[in-house]
């Protein structure tokens, strides 16, 4: 691979950032089979489709609707309850194939502009929520010859909830706009990062020595 100059990198196994929707719809399931499931740990794929019909019935802010409702384009009913309305939505249509058709073509229409509002609802949410996370960054100035610490999100595929995952301390030596930095380190070439995953290095921050996988950072030729 590196005779054609092809950079080897793990996929989502390893890096749940690169499925970041997957990831958030997972932990929300996750959630409920730890609620549904209690001390019983292995039995989870017995309560798997109660816990998807709650996930998919319940109300998603971002979207201002349920997922359920998002594909079928209606509310989700109880079996006695579509059991109750069976009848009643047959004697209405009365069997008559254009009244039928109408009907449909209206359901059709409502679910589209259902499917775009929704779209337009999360737009709306996303940017709340980036002005919220924008609003809480601190703002910091880094200058070449500073030292800093490098946040590497690697370590937390590894074991030990108290172990640090910042590594360094690391040299700046080169300031590039939009926020990314080169840095250097004692053994081994620059590396560029952005940024928001470093913090200026004091004495008293004495990290844990890691040894750093390059392959994750594009190396200056």
């Amino acid at each position: 691979m590196s005779k054609y100059g092809v950079t080897h990198r793990l996929a989502t196994a390893y890096h749940p950032q690169t499925s970041g929707q997957v990831k958030i719809s997972n932990r929300g399931l996750k959630h409920i089979l730890e609620r549904t499931v209690g001390e019983r740990h292995a039995s989870w794929s017995e309560k798997l489709e109660d816990s998807l019909w709650a996930f998919r019935t319940a109300y998603k802010t971002p979207i201002g609707c349920t997922t359920y409702k998002l594909v079928y384009g209606k509310s989700c009913h109880l079996p006695i309850e579509l059991e109750h309305k069976a009848y009643w939505a047959l004697k209405h249509v009365n069997f008559d194939l254009k009244t039928a058709g109408d009907h449909q073509k209206l359901q059709l229409n409502e679910l589209n502009e259902l499917r775009d509002q929704a779209y337009d609802n999360s737009l709306i949410y996303k940017e709340k929520t980036k002005k919220l996370h924008d609003s809480k960054i601190k703002n910091h100035v880094f200058n070449v010859g500073d030292q800093v610490l490098l946040f590497n999100s690697r370590l937390k595929i590894f074991s030990g909830k108290l172990k640090t995952y910042w590594s360094g301390p690391f040299t700046i030596t080169q300031v590039f706009p939009y926020g990314t930095i080169e840095l250097s380190q004692p053994e081994g070439p620059n590396f560029k990062v952005n940024g928001h995953r470093v913090k200026h290095y004091f004495r008293e921050d004495i990290p844990q020595l890691v040894v750093l996988d390059l392959q994750t950072f594009p190396m200056d030729k």
